[in-house]
């Protein structure tokens, strides 16, 4: 179910969500058109990627998917390999950025959060059920930003995780098998999701209980 379902129910909380994904959704992708211009490709840069700004980066029906069905996607960044100093690796370091970046912001968020908990009367059982508007921002940035940069780790393309696989199988032996991993694998991400949606096997359910216990280790 989407977060459009909590509008009328916890409107605030729906506001502090879509305001977490939005940030969360537009440092990730601004990361990955930073590194692609530090490792010498201006492609990104050109486009008007390489900003915070949430208009350049949030794809519409990408959105609208989340807020109707539950998840979705942003706008991808654009680069050209020929242009980085290392064609081999560099396409590895772009995608690496994103999930790194939602790292570093939710480490930012965890630890903000257990600085700021006890002046602040924390008292909720779980920080995501915090009444403090601050803390409860803090703790769902920092649990969605750890479960994006779970997420995107996966090895399968379009997430970023495949790029690094892709860099390891670079030697000509592993053409074929880099050729069917980029062709199949958006429909092999999607059968995933809708295993895991139907069947209820775990996947999610696993990335958000690694976030939520790292955001509790840091915090």
């Amino acid at each position: 179910m989407g977060l459009i379902s909590l509008l009328a129910q916890e409107p605030l909380l729906f506001v502090v969500l879509v305001s977490a994904l939005v940030l969360t959704l537009s440092v990730h992708e601004a990361a990955h058109a930073w590194v692609g211009a530090l490792l010498g490709d201006m492609t990104a840069k050109r486009l008007g990627r390489l900003t915070l700004n949430p208009l350049a980066h949030i794809d519409p029906i990408g959105f609208l998917m989340v807020l109707f069905v539950g998840f979705g996607y942003a706008k991808p960044v654009p680069f050209n390999p020929y242009n980085l100093r290392d064609q081999r690796w560099g396409p590895a370091f772009i995608a690496a950025a994103g999930p790194g970046s939602n790292l570093v912001l939710g480490t930012i968020c965890a630890v903000t959060y257990g600085i700021l908990a006890p002046f602040l009367g924390a008292a909720a059982a779980v920080p995501w059920a915090q009444s403090n508007l601050l803390l409860l921002l803090l703790a769902w940035l920092g649990l969605i930003n750890f479960a994006l940069m779970a997420f995107n780790f996966i090895p399968v393309p379009p997430l970023d995780g495949s790029k690094v696989l892709l860099a390891l199988l670079a030697d000509p032996r592993y053409a074929r098998v880099r050729m069917s991993l980029e062709r199949q694998g958006p429909s092999l991400l999607l059968l995933l999701i809708f295993l895991d949606i139907v069947l209820n096997i775990g996947i999610f359910s696993w990335i958000f209980q690694f976030a939520s216990g790292l955001f509790l280790l840091l915090s």
